[in-house]
């Protein structure tokens, strides 16, 4: 038996409404899974090493379902755009720069350092249509320690010609060396079919991919209505379509296989505008929303309404979208997803509640963290994914509960400042 405890004020989510707040209890960690969360420590585990945290929170890593790595570079800068014009002044622009292979190792050295030193311990990671340039973000990835999907984008219409790929089937080729390779050379980094969004791939594009994905049974992300703009322009596109969930849908790419009925491991960003029959298609197949907050209000997209998508039993997760999202913490996405639900109750509809804190917790962990599987809690069978925040730096003088600190911790983005140690399938990252 190889394990450990931590000790200190412990924290996870049972469901989306019961979040568990623990004083001086013991996380346990056998062979990097949780065997549970005790008030002492149980005789079958004396002799596991106790790692004493002292007044520090210990909460399970956070997942971010939805976050550009070449986008890092530039986060923060035109944030007075919509979707449609910010990709064309700001993403296409900096993607190109990644066919330089010294400047993707630069740029995305920096990018994989701070998702290491982060809360984040799971990601769903967008690259760009580069396939050495993936390559090298998944070699920095794995290096971090963090386990990972990283795809390399698919896009053959709709950009700058030195980002478009030259052909349906010149994309499909470099996506399988790509894929292969990735398999052979990686443990903690898997490739993951990403489709940019409809607008971007053609039909006999998407025809391809849903056939590499039968074959090598790699799950998908992509973009799924964001924007007013880019939601007309895939009508143009697909008129045949009902909605845009139907597009993927039809080519096999929205949690279900079109070729075997069996289920696909599905991501979609956004879902600021989906039609009751998209959502309805999404609960149906299985499909994950990665609610992206800071960038749809960055973007001018919109307000999911994500606690009608929790309501609903859709899978729900948080993204911190960058760079439309102008930080990569999940704790500003889930008091972003918070704050922009109180908008939506107050301005669009009075009869769908506001995301509560709990909810949020949740999202950021087992809610996203049931695309890796029995990951984001500290329940047994999970993966030990753990995070140990030092809130001391916040000084306050009042008694303060262990949720309370947990609450006003994500509030302040201790994310950002405060991880004192980092723990992913039960190896220490720091």
């Amino acid at each position: 038996m190889n394990g450990f405890a931590l000790k200190g004020h412990v924290c996870y989510s049972k469901s989306a409404g019961e979040l568990c707040t623990y004083a001086d209890h013991y996380a346990v960690c056998i062979d990097g899974k949780s065997v549970g969360v005790f008030a002492a420590l149980p005789q079958e585990y004396a002799q596991a090493e106790i790692i004493d945290c002292g007044d520090r929170l210990i909460l399970p890593g956070l997942i971010d379902l939805h976050i550009h790595a070449p986008q890092y570079a530039y986060r923060g800068l035109g944030m007075d755009l919509e979707l449609m014009d910010w990709l064309e002044q700001q993403a296409f622009p900096e993607e190109i720069k990644y066919q330089d292979l010294g400047y993707a190792e630069c740029a995305y050295s920096m990018f994989a350092e701070q998702m290491k030193r982060s809360a984040t311990t799971r990601a769903c990671i967008f690259a760009t249509k580069h396939r050495a340039a993936t390559e090298i973000l998944m070699q920095l990835m794995e290096e971090t320690g963090l386990i990972s999907y990283v795809g390399k984008v698919n896009m053959d219409r709709g950009a700058p010609g030195a980002l478009c790929e030259e052909s349906a089937g010149a994309s499909a080729a470099e996506t399988i060396t790509w894929i292969k390779n990735a398999v052979e050379k990686f443990q903690r980094t898997k490739p993951i079919l990403t489709p940019r969004f409809v607008p971007c791939c053609t039909d006999e594009l998407m025809e391809r991919l849903q056939k590499i994905q039968v074959t090598y049974g790699v799950p998908v992300q992509s973009h799924l209505s964001e924007n007013h703009g880019e939601i007309s322009l895939v009508h143009e596109l697909r008129p045949q379509n009902g909605f845009y969930g139907e597009v993927y849908n039809d080519f096999g790419l929205f949690g279900k296989s079109r070729a075997t009925e069996e289920s696909v491991k599905t991501v979609m960003a956004h879902c600021v505008w989906s039609s009751e029959k998209e959502v309805e298609l999404m609960k149906k197949n299985g499909v994950f929303v990665a609610h992206c907050p800071a960038s749809n209000m960055n973007l001018s997209s919109g307000i999911a309404p994500i606690k009608s998508y929790l309501k609903h039993g859709l899978r729900v997760g948080l993204g911190s979208d960058v760079a439309g999202g102008q930080s990569e913490s999940i704790f500003r996405a889930m008091t972003d997803a918070i704050q922009v639900s109180k908008l939506y109750w107050r301005l669009v509809d009075q009869g769908i509640q506001p995301v509560t804190f709990s909810e949020a917790f949740y999202m950021a962990t087992k809610g996203g963290g049931e695309f890796f599987g029995k990951v984001g809690s500290f329940e047994e069978g999970y993966a030990f994914d753990a995070i140990v925040l030092d809130d001391a730096c916040i000084p306050h003088p009042q008694k303060l509960t262990v949720r309370q600190r947990l609450e006003r911790a994500a509030y302040l983005a201790l994310d950002q400042k405060g991880v004192w140690k980092k723990y992913v399938d039960g190896m220490q990252v720091f």
